[in-house]
């Protein structure tokens, strides 16, 4: 080391009038500088200063984050897809859109599918008397992951009742749960002067393998004997969002600050002095064209729902999920336990974990939960607000609609950028990206500026990279309900650090561990992407 140190032309530095070129990474280029100057000192490669440059800048180029993170997933998913397409612009989602109120136990394969075979009811209401005389039932057919783990989800069920006219922010679990006690039952529906008696077998799990637009695929036919009289194809891309073939996304405002990267995000809170939750706030006006005491009230109804998810799981005293895994619901028994004074020591840590697997085990039971940013994560963020609000701290209900606008960025960045599907992505695209939510929230809570609550977000995404998506049995229990126990700590965890450190110091930005998010889920193999094909799914022998 001490002769390194002498000889200062053993590493000659670049020309000090050497440029960063344009749409390089400046760090990825100096490092790349430096590995290019240090490979040809070792190997004696006769290599000037100014092609030692020119290869850095090569092999430095990248493509911003959205646009590769994009890139990668969709390698796996149509380009005529609307989720694939809205890549290309600035973020464009709204709340109602992102955090929905709807039956467990997943979005993608429950809230979405209702959501599809509802729209699809309403079409078929609306279609001339003349095509509908000629209908003599309703089909869905189920294809890829929705075929594979769709039973353990419910999706037969969530799709027939959507036929039936039922919506998920509004159905009645009991109804449900109707179906699992008596699966012969058939339902009547009226279309014009005619009336059909549909039933479960109505709903067909289809091939779960093969070229499909979309990992989560069904078709909805109206059917006039053999053949079709109308049928629709659509698609369930996770967070109980859905399209269709020959979609076309409705026409929206322009946002106040536009943005398509955390990194434009927060320039335009620093450059204009706001809080994430002011830019999004902005935004949220300016695209939905709702005024702010609009807006201000659905969050309060999130919020609700959020703490009366956890209140209903905790409630529950030892019952046994619904499936063949016999799970035995634990959130009440960790709660209790949290209380005993010699636990005083672990009860911040205890009681996060309860009021997450609470709200985890309601999703698990087939009830009303929030997709935050998904239906299996639905244990995170509520965990957070009801320890916040109901917990010592007692926030006040102003502090709780700036933590969900702040947690409702993040989601849209992943959503934007990478994915929220288990099935395109793994676990690490729903818990993962829940809980950097949640550590959004307790961020902005804290009154942090947005370079820390950035700083939140992305130490508990980046240490949920690579985290599969293998329920046991198809059913969304094993490991999911306690991973959305430590996702609420790591997110805990992440916010403390992140307020706590010199935040300039982070040496990680979200943008580039949401492109990394996308890459792994366009690496990881299929086996480990909700379709029950690989991990403990695999090796777990139920008794």
């Amino acid at each position: 080391m001490s002769r390194i140190k002498e000889d200062p032309g053993l590493f000659p530095p670049l020309p000090a009038d050497t440029e960063i070129p344009e749409g390089t990474d400046r760090r990825a280029f100096l490092i790349r500088s430096a590995v290019i100057g240090a490979a040809a000192v070792m190997t004696g490669c006769n290599m000037s200063k100014e092609e030692q440059a020119q290869r850095a800048a090569s092999e430095a180029a990248t493509p911003p984050p959205a646009a590769a993170a994009k890139k990668a997933l969709g390698a796996a998913m149509s380009d005529d897809l609307d989720v694939v397409a809205r890549s290309k612009g600035p973020v464009m989602t709204i709340l109602e859109e992102f955090y929905k109120v709807g039956p467990g136990p997943s979005s993608s394969h429950t809230i979405g599918p209702m959501r599809i075979t509802y729209d699809f009811y309403q079409r078929c209401t609306q279609l001339p008397a003349d095509q509908l005389a000629k209908a003599t039932g309703l089909k869905v057919h189920l294809y890829g992951s929705l075929s594979a783990t769709g039973k353990g989800h419910g999706t037969e069920r969530a799709a027939l009742a959507g036929l039936l006219g039922k919506e998920p922010a509004s159905i009645d679990p009991a109804f449900l749960e109707e179906m699992v006690a008596k699966p012969e039952q058939s339902y009547p529906l009226k279309l014009g002067d005619k009336t059909f008696n549909l039933t479960l077998a109505d709903i067909v799990y289809d091939s779960p393998t093969g070229e499909f637009p979309h990992p989560n695929t069904m078709t909805c036919k109206l059917m006039g004997g053999e053949q079709p009289v109308y049928e629709l194809e659509y698609y369930s891309p996770g967070g109980g969002f859905y399209e269709w073939k020959g979609y076309t996304p409705p026409k929206k405002g322009a946002p106040k600050y536009p943005y398509a990267t955390m990194k434009e995000l927060r320039q335009h809170a620093e450059t204009n002095k706001l809080s994430i939750a002011q830019v999004i706030m902005a935004n949220e006006l300016a695209v939905s064209g709702k005024s702010e005491s609009d807006i201000n009230a659905f969050l309060d109804k999130i919020a609700s729902a959020m703490l009366a998810t956890v209140k209903a799981g905790l409630s529950a005293k030892d019952d046994v999920l619904p499936g063949p895994i016999k799970l035995h619901s634990k959130a009440a028994a960790v709660f209790a336990r949290s209380k005993e004074k010699k636990y005083e020591s672990d009860r911040a840590i205890a009681q996060v974990s309860a009021f997450a697997l609470a709200a985890s085990e309601e999703n698990a039971r087939g009830h009303l939960v929030i997709t935050a940013p998904t239906g299996g994560s639905a244990g995170v963020m509520p965990a957070v607000v009801y320890a916040l609000v109901e917990g010592p701290r007692k926030i006040p209900m102003d502090k709780v609609r700036e933590g969900l606008l702040a947690g409702a960025a993040i989601g849209y960045l992943c959503k934007h950028n990478a994915t929220l599907s288990g099935a395109e992505g793994g676990c690490q695209s729903e818990i993962g990206v829940a809980s950097a939510m949640s550590a959004a929230f307790l961020a902005q809570v804290y009154d942090s500026p947005p370079l820390v609550t950035e700083n939140a977000a992305e130490s508990a995404l980046e240490h949920h990279l690579g985290m599969t998506c293998d329920p046991v049995a198809g059913y969304v229990q094993v490991p999911c309900i306690e991973r959305c126990a430590f996702g609420a700590v790591k997110a805990w965890v992440a916010a403390l650090i992140a307020t706590n450190e010199i935040a300039s110091r982070h040496r990680v930005d979200l943008d580039t561990t949401i492109e990394t998010l996308a890459e792994t889920g366009r690496d990881m193999s299929n086996k480990y992407k909700e379709t029950s094909e690989g991990g403990l799914a695999a090796n777990l022998v139920l008794c």
